[in-house]
């Protein structure tokens, strides 16, 4: 039997269906918001919480938390349907109106900033607090997806393990934004972006072996 072969007859002994999906919603459903307060209670103890929480959270600024959860969202349904070997690939509109949100947002940032003032949007001095913390917020929910994601069979550990990392790092950067300092679009696309991107390379190595059949 070739490898191709037996990995199709495993495929098909796998658990699928409803029965899969509520084995991983068991884990999900009390492991993420454990994680989440998790990850808030050592963000507060750490760096401690942005003066000025409640009001930030009724302004527009709240945008910088709630595109990281909308990019959680997205991969964290692709590594759920990942998991299921007979089901079908993830499909490619949400992530695209994710990007062309993201796009549109620098757009309009940028056709509002002269462009002398692109660099000091796009930079501050919370860089690397920045990039540290998100991937290290990230390992909380990502240990917990990862043990959910094993109740499954992917056929790409690795990819599913990099999913598995994106929905973390959306988390931790939404989490982080409670005590960033910095509201310039410029600065939490680019910054934050490259820690949830950080955190999915993490995902993908750490899937790549826990995944594994």
């Amino acid at each position: 039997m070739t490898t191709e072969a037996l990995i199709a007859t495993l495929a098909a002994d796998a658990p699928t269906g409803p029965g899969l999906r509520l084995r991983l919603w068991r884990w999900l459903l009390p492991g993420l918001p454990v994680a989440g307060l998790a990850m808030i209670g050592a963000l507060a103890l750490s760096l401690g919480l942005r003066d000025g929480l409640w009001a930030v959270l009724a302004s527009p600024v709240l945008g910088k938390a709630l595109l990281p959860l909308a990019i959680a969202a997205a991969a964290l349904l692709a590594a759920l349907r990942l998991s299921r070997p007979l089901a079908p690939a993830p499909g490619s509109t949400l992530p695209a109106l994710l990007a062309l949100l993201v796009v549109a947002l620098l757009a309009v940032t940028l056709a509002q900033t002269p462009p002398s003032g692109w660099l000091a949007a796009a930079t501050g001095p919370s860089i690397p607090v920045c990039l540290l913390t998100i991937p290290l917020l990230a390992l909380l929910p990502m240990a917990v997806l990862l043990a959910a994601l094993r109740q499954g069979a992917s056929l790409d550990p690795a990819r599913t393990g990099r999913m598995a990392g994106l929905a973390a790092g959306g988390l931790a950067a939404a989490v982080y934004a409670l005590h960033c300092p910095e509201d310039s679009p410029l600065f939490f696309v680019i910054w934050y972006g490259l820690g949830v991107v950080i955190a999915g390379e993490i995902g993908r190595r750490a899937g790549a072996r826990a995944l594994r059949w």
